[in-house]
């Protein structure tokens, strides 16, 4: 752990993000995680600066004292009786050694080339036209930067009248012109090109209980989905009532697992397809941007069609209810030799590549988690295809064939109006899913989870076969609504999709574009990073209004299988767990990543998910 350079109450002068201006700045913490100092600046500006962006008030004072010991007329003093002199002669009383007199050539020098690269990125900053900055949606005023500049440059001028004197007595030799020519390109070119390359360090927080709770999670996620599939079977669908274990062989069906393996390389092809526009995703650590292509509604639209067809020619589609279990078996199989595959081919993969929160050398954690963040075969990025096609669109096929068999078992010509219900909201959601999939680019999944047994199991397994619980038990368990309530449940639904959808796409526009004037009405609280907390719209109402818009869903979802059992609402149970996982999670990488900032918008926004309550 490295000891910091500057206490706290110090006055010391800070970089301002984004420029070459420093101001006299007052540091009132220190984050001991993130090596962050707090600075406070005169107008009142809190940031959080790195130490490297930071500068004890000496050195700037140093110059200053160099600049005023040179004055014009002790310089025109010296050359008066440097005249008189024979060169080779030196002054009485200021004799130098060999080395001291290379020493303070070297020192002029190096003035010189600072001196040099200042003014050149004085020239390509031009702050006068790019370098305003918004806040909360108005441009900051370019007089402030035009002074900072011409402060700036009058520090410079004696390092350019040293130059000066320098040039007309030809104090330095051609090789050592042609030695600062090189030095002063390689900075031109460093500082108009080269970005900075950041390499992910090992992972030293470990969630979900580290090790052993990984380990555990392995075990207990596909017991849990077995447990709920073979629950639902039951006629009496209690969660103490514990269904007995079928035989090992009736849970395994090899033709069961050709159609799954079939439904996987169908979306792989449907994804490889040249159709969609190809856009580029959040820059990596290293400054590079990732091509994916956007085809998945298209996907959803090729799906679509091979399945009417199937059913024009008289397919029985209830074949995946009568053989639901092993369909999940055979997924959960299929989940764990990916995630080996994944796991073995990560560790030949460059330390770049590998994924923030999965590197941190234990095999367990780094399995469940993932531990290359993007593997890609070729063009054909394994997590990216798996977060939206075989999962989700799968989930849709599996409610329309919940729906048949239950028109089948039942004698019923159309079928029920909860079923239809439960259908339709979740219809909506995967379609808007696909439809907004560029959103997808910008969520923790893809930019900081590495693609392991978590994200595999739960694209595969979770999502098609839990997702979809509320339709398998209604084929068991029919439940008759009211057309009153079901009008009352479709707004509820309505409402949260609204919430949903509109918080998602704020924000992904604003990570996208925030000069964008269509977002010119929200305000937002400027950070370190150059990224901006909105604190207007719906991200001024609470921290997280999508999870708050997913749980009002989930509720719609299942209410239209009434209240005989608590079974349809383990869904509601789980979501809600699992948004206030991810929002502790957000809250502690978000107080990481922007510091006081983070802090401030807290304060701004107090509620986290629920308004008013928590």
């Amino acid at each position: 752990m490295p000891s910091r350079k500057f206490a706290d109450g110090e006055v010391v002068m800070g970089r301002w993000p984004g420029s070459v201006l420093y101001y006299e700045v007052q540091v009132t913490s220190y984050d001991d995680v993130a090596h962050l100092y707090t600075v406070k600046y005169k107008d009142g500006t809190e940031l959080a600066l790195k130490e490297s962006d930071i500068r004890s008030q000496s050195s700037f004072k140093h110059r200053k004292s160099q600049s005023s010991s040179s004055s014009p007329s002790r310089r025109s003093n010296t050359r008066s009786r440097s005249r008189s002199r024979s060169p080779g002669r030196p002054a009485k009383g200021r004799r130098r050694s060999a080395s001291q007199s290379r020493e303070h050539k070297d020192d002029k020098k190096k003035a010189i080339q600072e001196t040099s690269l200042a003014l050149l990125v004085l020239v390509l900053l031009k702050p006068s036209e790019n370098n305003t900055k918004r806040y909360n949606g108005e441009p900051e005023s370019t007089e402030k930067n035009d002074t900072s500049c011409i402060i700036l440059e009058q520090k410079l001028k004696p390092d350019l009248e040293i130059k000066r004197v320098l040039e007309q007595y030809s104090l330095r030799p051609r090789k050592d012109d042609k030695k600062k020519e090189e030095i002063y390109s390689e900075k031109k070119t460093f500082v108009a090109l080269k970005p900075i390359e950041k390499v992910p360090t090992k992972t030293k927080e470990l969630e979900f209980g580290g090790r052993i709770g990984t380990f555990t999670l392995m075990l207990f996620l596909p017991a849990t989905v077995l447990y709920l599939l073979l629950l639902c079977k039951q006629d009496d669908p209690s969660l103490l009532n514990f269904p007995p274990l079928p035989a090992l062989e009736s849970l395994w069906d090899g033709r069961v697992f050709g159609v799954f393996l079939l439904w996987f390389f169908l979306q792989a092809v449907f994804y490889l397809l040249p159709i969609g526009k190809v856009v580029e995703g959040l820059p990596l650590s290293t400054g590079r941007r990732l091509e994916y292509r956007i085809n998945g509604f298209y996907a959803f639209l090729l799906t679509a069609a091979a399945v009417g067809v199937l059913l024009y020619f008289q397919f029985e589609l209830h074949y995946l209810y009568d053989h639901f279990m092993q369909f999940a078996v055979s997924a959960a199989v299929f989940s764990l030799a990916l995630s080996i595959y994944l796991y073995i081919r990560s560790l030949r993969a460059p330390e770049e590549e590998l994924a923030p929160g999965g590197n941190s050398g234990y095999f367990i954690y780094d399995f469940f988690t993932g531990h290359e963040l993007n593997p890609r075969i070729g063009s054909f990025d394994l997590k990216y295809f798996c977060e939206l096609r075989p999962g989700l669109i799968g989930w849709v096929v599996i409610n329309l064939a919940m729906l048949l068999a239950e028109m089948k078992i039942h004698n019923l010509s159309v079928p029920s109006l909860s079923m239809i219900l439960v259908n339709s909201f979740q219809f909506l959601y995967v379609v808007d899913a696909l439809w907004n999939e560029e959103a997808v680019l910008t969520t923790m999944d893809i930019t900081h989870d590495g693609f392991g047994f978590m994200l595999a199991f739960g694209d595969l397994v979770w999502v098609p076969f839990v997702y979809s619980l509320q339709a398998f038990y209604l084929v068991g368990h029919p439940t008759t609504i009211t057309w009153p309530v079901a009008v009352a449940i479709t707004v509820l639904n309505c409402i949260g999709y609204y919430i949903f959808r509109s918080a998602n796409s704020q924000k992904n526009n604003f990570r996208r574009n925030p000069a964008d004037p269509k977002l010119a009405n929200l305000k937002f609280i400027p950070t370190a990073t150059g990224k901006g907390l909105l604190v207007t719209g719906w991200w001024g109402f609470v921290r997280h209004p999508n999870y708050l818009g997913d749980i009002i869903m989930a509720l719609a979802w299942s209410l239209p299988c009434g209240f005989n059992h608590i079974l349809p609402y383990f869904y509601v149970i789980y979501f809600i767990c699992l948004l206030v996982h991810r929002e502790a999670r957000d809250e502690h990488h978000c107080k990481q990543k922007y510091g006081l900032a983070w802090e401030r918008y807290c304060q701004r926004v107090p509620y986290r998910i629920f308004p008013y309550i928590y």
